[in-house]
């Protein structure tokens, strides 16, 4: 009988310990639950501000997209309205220019009537070669 005692407060000895280490593990678990929650209300509000900052800067960016379109738009029509041709040629090739020279044109001053007359030596292909050379060099109006 003795022994049973002794057994029977062996285990009630053992029960009251897992009972306390139950109560200790559920407190953990309830601090491990807030730690969680706060951890999530912190990303959330991390999102929140980043989302909000990605925002504004996806708006400036198309702000600032809309108003370069407008200026590249403006400075296209204006470009079109000169008469200036993207990649236009501002002078002539040195083999044109020699050309020239030879028919006794300079090309400083080109009047109509002299490049005319420099061009009748010329075959009619040589003579749409030159002044279509002269025009991309802005040579001729």
């Amino acid at each position: 009988m003795e022994i049973q005692m002794e057994t029977n407060a062996g285990l009630e000895a053992t029960v009251e310990r897992l009972a306390a280490a139950a109560d200790l593990l559920e407190q953990a678990m309830q601090r491990l639950a807030e730690r969680q929650q706060e951890s999530e209300s912190t990303i959330g509000r991390i999102s929140a501000t980043v989302e909000a900052a990605l925002e504004d800067r996806l708006k400036a960016a198309e702000e600032k997209l809309a108003e370069l379109e407008a200026a590249a738009a403006a400075h296209i029509s204006a470009a079109q309205v000169a008469g200036e041709a993207a990649g236009r040629r501002k002078t002539l090739p040195a083999t044109m220019t020699t050309m020239l020279a030879k028919q006794g044109v300079a090309v400083d001053s080109l009047e109509a009537g002299s490049l005319d007359a420099a061009l009748n030596g010329l075959s009619i292909e040589q003579r749409f070669a030159v002044k279509s050379q002269l025009l991309r060099a802005g040579m001729l109006a």
